[in-house]
């Protein structure tokens, strides 16, 4: 009896597993915002292309090398 009128106490939620239930919550609604957010920006970047962009290496910083190896 006294174990059913312990579980009767917490009716309306403990206090931690409430916050983890809301923290859980929080970084989803996180994650979700960021996946988002990096598609909406790969669709933004991918309709901003120029015709430059085509190319191989096209916008590299650095200057590829090739050679032999001797």
């Amino acid at each position: 009896m006294t174990a059913f009128k312990n579980a009767k106490s917490c009716d309306k939620g403990c206090p931690i597993f409430r916050y983890v239930g809301w923290t859980s919550v929080a970084v989803g609604v996180t994650a979700l915002g960021v996946y988002v957010g990096r598609e909406l920006r790969d669709r933004y970047m991918f309709n901003r292309r120029t015709p430059s962009d085509f190319y191989s290496h096209a916008g590299d910083e650095m200057q590829t090398e090739y050679g032999v190896c001797i």
